[in-house]
């Protein structure tokens, strides 16, 4: 079976979407069997540098790791977000006449972007009881955050141009 051309030209975004979903998704399945496992690993890190970077400081310690483990629940919950966002958006595209490049481009952009965002969280949170500080974590990478929220932000205003461009055009039949 052969794809509708809307959808194979938009049909990278929709794989890229749909992997962002399944990161979300399998995050929240990895939370139900591991929480605790993936808790343990968190402070684990905190103590490993409890002298060297928190200067004995437990309470320093142990509001990293929780806010850590917040970063974590971040990841889950943008990620099962901006998948399912840049799916529905793929596919209001794929069912836009022309402008097949632009079309294709903010499919990847939001693909791209949801999947880059939800693994800034997880990263943060990995990075952050290592660090002593959930700031330095997110400051160490704006590498990753800054372009993918850009991403999503230019692909959805994409978008909503292309689809008001579309509504609002007179088609000549």
């Amino acid at each position: 079976m052969k794809l509708p051309q809307g959808l194979r030209e938009v049909r990278i975004g929709i794989v890229l979407a749909l992997a962002t979903m399944l990161f979300g998704f399998g995050l929240g399945g990895v939370f139900g069997l591991a929480e605790d496992s993936l808790k343990g690993d968190l402070d684990a890190r905190g103590k490993a540098v409890l002298e060297s970077v928190y200067a004995g400081n437990e309470a320093k310690r142990a509001e990293t790791k929780d806010k850590a483990w917040t970063y974590y629940k971040r990841a889950h919950l943008h990620a099962g977000a901006m998948g399912t966002s840049a799916l529905a958006m793929a596919m209001l595209l794929a069912g836009i006449p022309g402008a097949t490049r632009l079309r294709s481009g903010s499919a990847i952009a939001l693909g791209v972007g949801g999947l880059g965002y939800g693994l800034f969280w997880l990263l943060a949170g990995m990075r952050a009881p290592g660090l002593g500080s959930t700031g330095l974590a997110k400051e160490s990478l704006k590498w990753l955050s800054m372009p993918s929220a850009g991403l999503f932000l230019l692909g959805t205003a994409s978008v909503i141009a292309l689809f008001v461009r579309a509504a609002w055009t007179r088609s000549v039949t």
